[in-house]
């Protein structure tokens, strides 16, 4: 293996840190279920990522980009996707203000976050322009795999230490309000990144 972790690693603090669709689903995940509800959002996108790479490892995701239409219907269904997401965040959102804590807000499953994160363009784009430089000159599958581990790595640390932040200040507030806020906001988000990502 020929990787260059030293480029790879600045260049996916950056994604890795910012908010986006995996922080949104993970932070709701964690206010809906708790840890149970942080480490499966965390699956499905550590899942997603390994998909993104093995993908790209085979040229398939090569493939897709280099033809509109194949990557056209990708944009328009992970803008779909996401939108729904959004609006199931926002609803869930508004039902946590009439709820108990305990209810009103609904977790992200394994399989939801795989599909946000297989869905979203960027990550395609992400894994097609930036981490291919940071390959080697094979490229080989277990290349992509390896820096995938490190994309993984990095995103899990940040969203457990934020996430468990987050679950510490909502033992000190009002569980309902703080699910509420989260959720509207991050469904707005969502839909705002999905929309964003049409365009893009």
């Amino acid at each position: 293996m020929d990787i260059n972790l030293s480029g790879f690693i600045p260049a996916l603090l950056p994604v890795a840190l910012s908010p986006g669709a995996s922080f949104t689903l993970v932070m709701n995940s964690a206010l809906a279920s708790g840890r149970k509800g942080l480490f499966s959002t965390l699956t499905g996108t550590a899942l997603g990522i390994y998909t993104h790479a093995l993908l790209i490892g085979l040229g398939i995701t090569a493939v897709l980009a280099s033809v509109p239409a194949l990557f056209g219907v990708l944009r328009i269904a992970g803008t779909l996707y996401l939108l729904w997401l959004g609006i199931q965040l926002i609803r869930s959102g508004i039902k946590a203000r009439q709820a108990s804590p305990e209810g009103g807000v609904v977790s992200v499953t394994v399989k939801e976050a795989w599909l946000a994160n297989i869905l979203n363009p960027k990550a395609v784009m992400f894994y097609l322009t930036v981490v291919s430089q940071f390959a080697g000159h094979q490229g080989g599958i277990a290349d992509y795999l390896a820096l995938a581990s490190v994309h993984v790595m990095v995103m899990s640390l940040w969203l457990i230490a934020v996430s468990h932040t987050l679950i510490f200040s909502a033992s000190n507030a009002d569980p309902v309000r703080l699910k509420k806020y989260v959720n509207i906001a991050g469904g707005v988000l969502l839909m705002v990144i999905s929309v964003k990502s049409l365009f893009h």
